[in-house]
Parts: structure tokens; C-alpha cells; sequence
């Protein structure tokens, strides 16, 4: 299948708003003004093969020295709208071009060219384009030599280096609707990102409710702490893994949302929400995740039909504008990026972090939680059965920094205000590190055989 009939199928196929179909890269349009940019290259004599020839080659003028034999600019305006300019150097001798790679038709089409154009006093003349603004006028304006190449060799009157600007009009046309449309490809990502950033602010408000701790069972916290868990390790958009660091494909971003769906379905954790409002808060969540895919494969088509259409600019044209137009592929394929990462970073921030994780307060000594806590004047924070065995095995260096801190900890170090957050966001794992510092300390007590056991009335 084309890539046009590609493009299009997909743009239909992934139920896209119709305003983002509206600022989809015209690629069909992009195709049409291409065949005519093609059409007008030929009616100059410049075929793809003598314009890599052109491209490739240098005169020699007699100043010494050389120059290539043709240039393709990209130069932008005030507007920073770009103004593609051909230019080509030609060698005449008694007004006849002696270049040798060039065809007969074209060295004919540049004779009649240089002999329209005045000749300046250093041999050089320069025919310049008309503005975009003026496409149906190509009368040439005369513009400095020294203003538009300082290095434009002066030659001998016999044999004179002709500086040609070739006067074409639709390569005008093909970057102005390239460069007006990924801008507004901009201006539609820039709108969504602001829309998914409302909708994030407040799923996070929503998260809050029904997360927060409650003495009396009614929060789902314990549900939710599991779902970020899951999602946090899914790494649906980006990974900060080394093997595959960076902004997932969609194709993979896709694999990796299934599997976090599989994955709380199959720990049944919305069947055991507690509350109503969870089961609104998790749809939210899953649609906010499905927004950013879809725009992420909007993306990446619009990233597809740009390269494709350079490729096959230079493919017909061999003006080389994929190397010399790097700026029109980079802003499109960074927009993707950028988006998932400052996405992914607020949902990190105004979501995720409304549920403490475990990991966030682990000792690093027994990797579980850090009961109670013992932070020391080096502010790194451990259990305190972990502080209490270093300072009977006399280590005296803390294990992360190797500050001298262990010996001189004592009960003026338990961490207060962390015992309570840690009270109130984990109040199961507490209980559970509790009863095991309990069950280890009975043992060095009273020996292996020691049995924990709730206190009895009899």
C-alpha cells in the first residue's frame, strides 16, 4: 500500500476529532505541489541526475580557488517563513557555458538566462526568485553580490563565473504548506497538552477522596497504592530503563497499557474498591492514558508523512532539503516526546503522589519498611533494628555516606513526624514491622523457641 493511501487510512481509522484531521500534514497536497516543483525543475533542464551532478561538482574560477557549482537554500524571512533559493554557478566563455557536466538543454536555458542578467563589475551576476508573496511574478530583482556571497570570486572578463538564481516558484509554495502546517500541528499539541493537564489536576483532586486514610475502612487506599504500583512499573509511555530509556513507540505504549489493565483485572482490585467514586476515578485514569495514546499516534503518522515527503522531495528533485531541513522533522518528532514526558512527569506529580509509595520508605538495610525511624544526623533514615544491630557490631559509619554518625544515635533521633505519616499512610506494614522487630527481639531474648503471641486476659 502508498503511503498516501496509508496516511489516510489510519487518520480514518483511529477516530481522531475532527479538528485534529484538520491539522493533519496535507500530504496529498504536499504530492501535488511536489509534481510541480518536478515539472518546473524539468522545464529548466534541471532532471534529478544533473542537479546531483550540479550539486556535487565545483568551478574553478580564475581567481584561484573553488566553488560549488550549485547551492540550495532554505533561508527564512522576517516572518521566519523559509525562501528556498536554487543557485547555480556557471563558467562562460564569450558568453557560452563550458561546464561540462551539464546537459545541452540546460546549458542552453542558462546561456539565455545570464544573458538577460547585467554584469557586475567583478564577472558575477545574480538573478533573485520573487517572495512567496509574489509567486506570479518571477521578473528577477539584481541583488549585491557582496550581500549575497562575500566569497564570489572575481574572474577574468574572458572567461566570467555567472552566478544564477534559478527563478522557480512552487518549491515556495511545497515549504510554506509544509511549514504552515506543522506549526499548527504545534498549535493543536500545545492546546491538548493544556486540556490533559486540567483533566490531570483533577483526577488527582478525585484520587485524594478516595485514597486518604480512614480509621474506620472506608477508603480504597490500600487498592489504589496497588494500581500506581502496577502502573508505575508498566512504564506505559516512557522508561527510565537503561536497556530502553526514553519515550515508548506507540505500538509499544499500547502492549504495555493492556498489560497494566490485565494485570488489575486480574488482581480483581476494582471489584474490591470500597467506595463508588473509585470506580469514576479509575475510568478517568484509563481515558486520561487512552487520550495520550491516541495523541501519541498522532504523532508519530504526522512524523511518518513529513519524512516520507522529504524523502521524496530529494528522491525527485536531488536538492538534498532532508539533510538541510532537519528543523521541520525534529519539531514534529519532538512534539510526541516532549508531550509524553511533561504528561507522564505531571501525572507523577498530581496523581501517582497522592498515594505514598512503600518503596519511598524502605530501610536500606533490610528493604523493609523503616520501623521506626531513626534518622541520623546525616539525615539518612533506617529502621531501628537496624541502627541497634550496627551499634552492637561497632559500626560506626553510616552505610550511604560512611559519615561517622552510628554510636552517638540514641532515642532523640526516632523521627516524629515520620513516625506519624508513616502511622497514618501504612498502617498495616507498621503493625507488620512492629510485631516482627517484636518476634526478633523475643528470640535474642529468650532463644529460638520464642513464640509471639497477643496479650491474654485469663
Amino acid at each position: 500500500m502508498k503511503f498516501a493511501h496509508e496516511f489516510k487510512a489510519a487518520l480514518e481509522r483511529e477516530g481522531y476529532p475532527q479538528h485534529w484531521l484538520d491539522s493533519a500534514i496535507p500530504y496529498g497536497q504536499l504530492k501535488k505541489v511536489l509534481k510541480k516543483v518536478q515539472r518546473e525543475l524539468n522545464d529548466f533542464g534541471l532532471d534529478p541526475e544533473t542537479m546531483r551532478q550540479l550539486l556535487s561538482a565545483e568551478a574553478t574560477p580564475s581567481a584561484g580557488g573553488s566553488i560549488a557549482m550549485a547551492k540550495y537554500h532554505l533561508d527564512p524571512n522576517k516572518s521566519n517563513l523559509l525562501r528556498p533559493r536554487l543557485t547555480v554557478f556557471v563558467q562562460l566563455e564569450d558568453g557560452v557555458a563550458v561546464d561540462a557536466s551539464l546537459s545541452p538543454a540546460s546549458r542552453k536555458l542558462l546561456e539565455k538566462l545570464a544573458s538577460t542578467m547585467p554584469v557586475l563589475e567583478d564577472g558575477a551576476t545574480i538573478r533573485s526568485s520573487s517572495p512567496i508573496s509574489d509567486r506570479g511574478n518571477v521578473d528577477p530583482t539584481p541583488i549585491s553580490p557582496v550581500a549575497e556571497d562575500a566569497a564570489a570570486p572575481i574572474v577574468e572578463p574572458d572567461q566570467r563565473l555567472q552566478r544564477i538564481e534559478v527563478p522557480l516558484v512552487f518549491d515556495g509554495e511545497f515549504f510554506q504548506v509544509l511549514q504552515t502546517d506543522v506549526a499548527s500541528l504545534e498549535i493543536l499539541q500545545k492546546e491538548e497538552q493544556e486540556s490533559m493537564n486540567a483533566s490531570i489536576v483533577q483526577l488527582g483532586r478525585e484520587i485524594s477522596e478516595v485514597a486518604k486514610p480512614s480509621r474506620y475502612s472506608k477508603s480504597d487506599l490500600s487498592r489504589w497504592r496497588e494500581i500506581f504500583e502496577l502502573y508505575l512499573d508498566a512504564r506505559i509511555f516512557f522508561s527510565s530503563n537503561e536497556l530502553d530509556h526514553g519515550t515508548r513507540t506507540s505500538d509499544v505504549a499500547l502492549k504495555q497499557l493492556v498489560w497494566f489493565q490485565n494485570e488489575v483485572q486480574k488482581r480483581e482490585l476494582r471489584s474490591r474498591f470500597k467506595l463508588a467514586s473509585s470506580q469514576g476515578a479509575y475510568k478517568n485514569f484509563l481515558a486520561l492514558n487512552a487520550t495520550l495514546l491516541q495523541n501519541l499516534k498522532f504523532q508519530e503518522i504526522n512524523k511518518r508523512a513529513v519524512t516520507k515527503i522529504l524523502k521524496k522531495f530529494d528522491k525527485r528533485t536531488s536538492l538534498g532539503v532532508s539533510r538541510d531541513f532537519p528543523v521541520v522533522v525534529q519539531s514534529v518528532s519532538s512534539m510526541g516526546e516532549a508531550i509524553a514526558k511533561n504528561i507522564c512527569a505531571q501525572v507523577s506529580t498530581e496523581v501517582v503522589s497522592q498515594v505514598p509509595r512503600l518503596d519511598d520508605y524502605l530501610c536500606p538495610i533490610c528493604f523493609s519498611i523503616a520501623w521506626l525511624p531513626v534518622r541520623l544526623t546525616c539525615h539518612h533514615v533506617f529502621c531501628i533494628r537496624c541502627t541497634v544491630k550496627m551499634q552492637r557490631e561497632k559500626k560506626r559509619t553510616c552505610p550511604l555516606c560512611r559519615a561517622d554518625v552510628i554510636m552517638e544515635a540514641d532515642t532523640t533521633n526516632l523521627d516524629e513526624d515520620l513516625i506519624k505519616f508513616l502511622e497514618r499512610w501504612f498502617r498495616k506494614e507498621t503493625r507488620e514491622k512492629q510485631k516482627a522487630n517484636e518476634i526478633e527481639r523475643g528470640k535474642e531474648l529468650f532463644g529460638e523457641s520464642y513464640e509471639h503471641s497477643a496479650c491474654r486476659i485469663m
